[in-house]
């Protein structure tokens, strides 16, 4: 693959390759953009088809995040770790250590996090290695597990979409098809049926299946057959690319709203569920809620104020569905000029100073 030339298509700053043979560490960290700060993203742990899968499912995520924080307001930039391993075999102390070591040498332009495949007993010894590292145990002067706040949020962008769709907020008696019971589909879940909504749900763990039938009087259907639900809301929480020609034309929903990552499989299909009048909330701005948990461990972290931030994505969204309205454009395109823009105005900022009687200018 022509690498260089993917990273000149979008603006990409580095890519770093992490190989520790002593460890079987293969990593592949994707520094996207630092305008607005750091480079915060999650580690990705799975194994790959192929080494080239990796790099451009790294390239993809590390982009997300760059909008995602400045979509969110975040003084972020945008970052990503994958590592092609298995991580039920894979996982040692040894493992890890090594994996902070060549975090550590980026000297803080990539913080790193959990995300699928790592937990945060891994960030635990990351951070022994490394300081850049957030989502660690409450013990440690982290947050823990950000997926609570991930829910929280994707249940604040549900909202705005059943608003603009329905008139209301209350999300009573609403018919909303949950793709995947993880850790963030479980708290959604949660939070979906407190709020009286009519679950339906799929996903690869029957135990979590199960579960949430239990808890949460849910109904479960097959894995494939979730998207042909007849339902208000459909909420991908699993894997991306499940926006695309195959199950399009099966969606009998109003709005998709989920906490899935980059579920359009290609920005045509954003096109399409627009013109075919389904609210599509763009994923990196409705599921932020992680993303905005973990900032607030670069400072001294509060609870009180990661969920004050959390409950803001009902305005995120209400915005970006403002310009979709106001520019008549499909709302994922409405996020990323929501984005672009603000990256702009910090890149392109003036910043004047006296040194020797000199102007000098902020930014790359």
């Amino acid at each position: 693959m022509e690498i260089f030339e993917k990273m000149a298509k979008n603006d990409y700053e580095q890519i770093v390759f992490c190989y520790d043979p002593s460890v079987n560490l293969k990593a592949i960290i994707v520094i996207h953009d630092t305008t607005l700060g750091a480079a915060l993203g999650g580690c990705r742990m799975r194994m790959y088809p192929t080494e080239e899968d990796a790099i451009i499912d790294c390239l993809r995520l590390g982009r997300g995040m760059t909008y995602k924080a400045a979509a969110t307001g975040l003084s972020l930039g945008g970052g990503k770790a994958v590592i092609i391993a298995d991580p039920k075999k894979d996982k040692s102390e040894e493992f890890w250590r090594s994996y902070g070591r060549f975090v550590n040498s980026l000297n803080g332009r990539y913080i790193t996090a959990e995300d699928m495949g790592t937990s945060v007993e891994d960030m635990e010894i990351v951070l022994q290695e490394t300081p850049f590292v957030t989502g660690v145990s409450k013990s440690h002067g982290g947050s823990g597990d950000p997926s609570l706040f991930t829910a929280l949020g994707t249940v604040q962008g549900i909202k705005a979409c059943v608003k603009e769709v329905f008139g209301s907020t209350s999300l009573e008696g609403k018919k909303i098809a949950v793709q995947g019971v993880g850790n963030v589909g479980y708290h959604l879940c949660k939070f979906l049926h407190k709020e009286g909504a009519k679950l339906i749900v799929s996903g690869h763990h029957q135990d979590r299946i199960d579960r949430v039938k239990k808890e949460f009087a849910a109904k479960a259907v097959g894995e494939y057959d979730i998207y042909s639900i007849d339902c208000d809301i459909f909420s991908p929480n699993a894997v991306g690319a499940i926006i695309n020609d195959d199950t399009i034309p099966q969606l009998k929903c109003s709005i998709i709203a989920g906490a899935a990552n980059n579920q359009l499989a290609e920005t045509r299909h954003g096109d399409k569920v627009h013109e075919m009048g389904i609210l599509y909330a763009p994923d990196y701005v409705i599921n932020a809620g992680g993303l905005i948990n973990v900032y607030n461990e670069l400072t001294e972290y509060s609870e009180e104020r990661a969920t004050d931030m959390v409950l803001k994505i009902y305005d995120n969204v209400k915005k970006v569905i403002e310009i979709s309205k106001r520019d008549d454009i499909p709302t994922y395109i409405a996020a990323d000029r929501m984005a672009e823009e603000r990256i702009a105005k910090i890149r392109n900022l003036e910043i004047l100073s006296t040194i020797d009687g000199s102007k000098i200018r902020a930014g790359r």
